[in-house]
C-alpha cells in the first residue's frame, strides 16, 4: 500500500487570512496570535478557513480499503483506475497471517492470527485467454486486488477522514493509509492540523 503526496495548497496563513478577510485585515507573516486563531476556529466549528487549503494523493491500496475510504464524500474528489480498460495482470493485497475474529467485538480482529495462502487470478486470466471482454472477467476478481486512485480534498474534509480512520477500531489496513494521510498533514499545516485533528476528540 502506498500514499503519495501528489500536490498541496496553502498553510496555517492561509487559513488565518481567509478568517481575517471577514474584517477585512490581512497577515503576511504567522505568529503566535494565529494559533489561538486556529485554535478558536477549530474549537467552535468554524469550517470554512480550511477548506482553502488543500492536498492531493495518489494511493495505492486493496479495493477493500478504497470501498471504505470512498465514503468519504464531502470536500473530496475520487477518480480511480478502472479494470474496464485495464487489463494488465493483476496484483493483489495478500497479507502474511490473517487475523482472526474478535470474540468481544461486533466487527474487527482479534490480535490473533493464522497463516493462510490465497490466490485470485486464476479465473479472470481464464476469462481473459478465451477472449472475454476485460469490463466482463473484472467481476471474478476479489477485493483484494490493487487498485489506485487520486484523491484530492480540502483540509478540512482530510482531518475528517482521519478523525474516523486513525482511530484504533478501525480496519488495520484502512488506518495505515489514514495514517500516511495524517503525517503529510502534520507536515504541511502543522497549526491547523493539530487544532481540527484535536477538536474531535474532546
Amino acid at each position: 500500500m502506498d500514499v503519495e503526496l501528489v500536490d498541496h495548497m496553502g498553510d496555517d496563513l492561509t487559513v488565518v487570512n481567509a478568517a481575517r478577510v471577514s474584517f477585512g485585515k490581512k497577515k503576511e507573516v504567522f505568529d503566535f496570535s494565529d494559533t489561538r486563531l486556529i485554535k478558536f476556529l477549530a474549537r467552535h466549528n468554524h469550517w470554512s478557513p480550511f477548506g482553502h487549503c488543500s492536498m492531493q494523493f495518489h494511493i495505492k491500496a486493496p479495493i477493500f480499503v478504497a470501498r471504505q475510504l470512498v465514503k468519504h464524500q464531502v470536500g473530496l474528489v475520487w477518480n480511480e483506475v478502472s479494470r474496464r480498460y485495464v487489463d494488465d495482470e493483476p496484483e493483489f493485497y495478500i497479507p502474511k497471517r490473517w487475523r482472526l475474529k474478535a470474540e468481544d467485538k461486533k466487527q474487527g480482529s482479534s490480535e490473533e492470527t493464522i497463516e493462510y495462502n490465497v490466490d485470485g487470478s486464476i479465473e479472470y486470466q481464464n476469462l481473459l485467454n478465451a477472449g472475454v471482454a476485460p469490463e466482463m472477467a473484472r467481476m471474478v476478481l476479489p477485493q483484494n486486488l490493487y487498485t489506485e486512485w487520486y484523491w484530492s480534498g480540502t483540509l478540512m474534509a482530510f482531518a475528517r477522514v482521519c478523525n474516523l480512520r486513525c482511530a484504533k477500531d478501525t480496519q488495520l489496513e484502512t488506518q495505515q493509509i489514514a495514517d500516511k494521510i495524517d503525517e503529510y498533514g502534520h507536515s504541511l499545516f502543522p497549526c491547523s492540523w493539530v487544532e481540527l485533528r484535536n477538536s474531535n476528540t474532546e
